[in-house]
């Protein structure tokens, strides 16, 4: 069962706010103009996923995000845990994305198959904006869940 949060049960830094604020804008297809209030103008990103393979900027995978959801309308994050570095100015949010592939283009025709990936956020921060996200995501068995390879 899932306990409600308190606002006085967790502190809120400038970090946590963003992180959380870009979380939601990002994983719920707003795409960059909604996002990169919480950002460094040139943020990168970096992920060990072949699925995002030479996406390098927060802006590209931000509007790569957006564009998921023509293929996935009824994509949405579920956040498990947000924990706040402050010594190393990280802000880590580990989080599930439940979609189900009903939406015209992509790979194949849709499946009608959903996924639940699990996937970690590790968001660096300067002076309170994001300057670099690193995406933890084992995007080969999303692919398998949604019925793309």
């Amino acid at each position: 069962m899932e306990r409600a949060i308190n606002e006085r049960d967790r502190p809120m830094t400038s970090m946590r706010v963003a992180a959380e604020r870009f979380f939601v804008a990002c994983d719920t297809g707003k795409g960059w103009q909604a996002c990169e209030q919480y950002c460094h103008p040139g943020a990168t990103f970096s992920a060990q996923a072949d699925y995002l393979d030479g996406m390098e900027t927060l802006k590209a995978y931000v509007e790569f995000m957006k564009g998921l959801f023509a293929l996935l309308p009824d994509g949405k994050p579920e956040v498990r845990l947000l924990a706040v570095d402050e010594t190393r100015k990280n802000v880590a949010v580990c989080g599930i994305f439940h979609a189900t592939h009903t939406g015209e283009g992509g790979p194949v025709p849709p499946t009608g198959k959903s996924t639940n990936a699990d996937y970690v956020y590790v968001m660096d921060f300067d002076d309170d904006k994001i300057r670099h996200v690193t995406k933890i995501w084992n995007d080969g068995i999303t692919m398998r869940q949604l019925g793309w390879t």
